[in-house]
């Protein structure tokens, strides 16, 4: 079993800033690696919509056209974290925001089907 939490979110203006971070671990000591890492965002009028994702190297990354010019996903290979930079947030990005993890070689990108783990979510709210 994996270990999936997340935080950063909070309240903040139009225009702020957040920084997300997720941190996967095996629940028990042994080799764990991740491949993709992703954020998905859920509201309860909508279904899980995809954020970002990026591949195990770093070097492959994915945006939802929405976020795309104003969000940065990045991880920490060593230490499995997957961060989302989030600019200029708007209040239709208020949402719960999962991290989502790929225990298995490939890149589910914007596929929820690929991923295995995922946290319980931390809340951002974007509202003046």
């Amino acid at each position: 079993q994996v270990q999936v939490v997340e935080s950063g979110g909070g309240l903040v203006q139009p225009g702020d800033s957040l920084r997300l971070s997720c941190a996967a671990s095996p629940a028990s000591s042994r080799t764990f690696k991740t491949y993709t890492m992703g954020w998905f965002r859920q509201t309860p009028e909508k279904e899980r919509e995809f954020v970002a994702a990026i591949d195990w190297t770093g070097d492959t990354a994915s945006y939802n056209e929405s976020v795309k010019a104003r969000f940065t996903i990045s991880r920490d290979i060593t230490n499995n974290i997957v961060y989302l930079q989030m600019n200029g947030l708007k209040p239709e990005d208020t949402a719960l925001y999962y991290c989502e993890v790929q225990a298995y070689l490939g890149y589910s990108g914007d596929d929820l089907r690929g991923y295995d783990y995922w946290g319980q979510g931390t809340q951002v709210t974007v509202s003046s």
